[in-house]
C-alpha cells in the first residue's frame, strides 16, 4: 500500500533517508534570550536559503518569508504547530503546550505547503498535565496528518528543574529519553527529534526505540568544536540527521556551519574534515 506521508517525507529526507533541519521557530516561545541572532527574519531566512540545508523548521507567522522566494530549489519547509512556556527561565505556576490551531491543526501547513509539521510530547518533573496534553496535541495531529498526508515530527524533551537559575534544562538520562522516544513512535510519529543522552555510545539504544528516522536535537550554544564532535557521536550510533538552531542562526557564519554539517550527514565526514569545511580549508 502506499504510504500516503512518503511525498513529502522525500521533500526533506532526501534520497539518503538523512536531514539537516534548521531550527529558527524559536520566537513563539516568549523568550528574549531565543530571539539573539533571529532580529531580521528575512535576512536570516535568505542566509539560510543560500547555505542550502534539507529543511528549516519556522513558525506559521515566519513561514511566507521562506516560501515567498521563488523557484524549486529552497529547504523544505517544516512547521512547527504548537507554543509553550517551557523555556522561560523561571517555572510557571501553570505549564502549558497547546496547538496554534486546535480546529484544524495543520491547515496553515496545507496552506504554506509545508514539507511535515512538528509538535512537542513533553515529560517535566510533577506536570503530568503538561504531559497529558502534549499527548492529546501529538494525537490530534496524527489524525489530521493522516487525513491529508502530512509527515509528523514528534520532539520528545525531557526536562528537569534547574535550581540554581529556575526553569527547567534537559535531562540526558538515557532511561527516561528511550521510553518517551519509543511513546512518540507509538503515537505515530514519522520522524523523531530526540534530545542526546548524557553518553553517546547509548545513543543506539534511542535509534532502537524509534523505528524512524530519528534527528538529533542541538540545544544551547556551545563551542564549535564540541558541537561537531558532538553530533559525530551520535551520528555514528545511528541517528538519520541533525536538528540544530541557535549554534547555526547565532554564529556569524552559519554557511560554513551547514556546509560542515552537511558533510557529515550526507558524505559520512568526521570530525576533523567538518572542522576543515567550517574553517575554509
Amino acid at each position: 500500500m502506499f504510504n500516503t506521508h512518503k511525498p513529502r517525507l522525500n521533500r526533506f529526507l532526501g534520497s539518503d533517508g538523512r536531514c539537516l533541519d534548521v531550527a529558527i521557530d524559536h520566537g513563539v516561545f516568549n523568550e528574549f534570550s531565543f530571539l539573539d541572532g533571529l532580529e531580521d527574519m528575512p535576512a536570516v531566512v535568505r542566509s539560510l536559503v543560500e547555505a542550502g540545508p534539507d529543511a528549516i523548521q519556522m513558525n506559521i507567522g515566519q513561514a511566507d518569508i521562506l516560501q515567498s522566494i521563488p523557484g524549486p530549489r529552497k529547504p523544505a519547509l517544516m512547521l512547527r504547530t504548537d507554543v509553550g512556556n517551557l523555556y522561560n527561565p523561571t517555572t510557571h505556576a501553570v505549564m502549558f503546550d497547546q496547538l496554534v490551531h486546535w480546529d484544524e491543526p495543520i491547515i496553515g501547513a496545507l496552506k504554506d505547503d509545508a514539507a511535515g509539521v512538528v509538535c512537542n510530547l513533553l515529560l517535566m518533573p510533577g506536570q503530568p498535565d503538561l504531559h497529558r496534553q502534549t499527548v492529546l496535541n501529538a494525537a490530534r495531529l496524527r489524525a489530521a496528518c493522516d487525513r491529508y498526508g502530512m509527515p509528523l515530527m514528534i520532539e520528545p524533551l525531557v526536562l528537569k528543574s534547574n535550581e540554581q537559575s529556575g526553569g527547567y534544562q534537559v535531562d540526558g538520562n538515557k532511561k527516561l529519553i528511550i521510553p518517551l522516544v519509543r511513546q512518540a513512535r507509538e503515537l505515530g510519529a514519522d520522524v523523531i527529534k530526540a534530545d542526546p543522552t548524557d553518553h553517546p555510545e547509548d545513543y543506539h539504544e534511542v535509534v532502537q526505540a524509534a523505528r524512524c528516522p530519528i534527528l538529533v536535537r542541538g540545544g544551547g550554544k556551545k563551542p564549535i568544536g564540541t558541537v561537531f564532535s558532538e553530533a559525530y557521536a551520535y551520528l555514528q550510533q545511528g541517528a538519520h540527521g541533525l536538528v540544530y538552531g541557535r549554534n547555526i542562526y547565532q554564529h556569524p557564519n552559519p554557511a560554513r556551519i551547514v556546509a560542515a554539517f552537511m558533510a557529515m550527514i550526507h558524505e559520512g565526514a568526521n570530525v576533523e574534515r567538518a572542522l576543515a569545511i567550517y574553517e575554509g580549508r
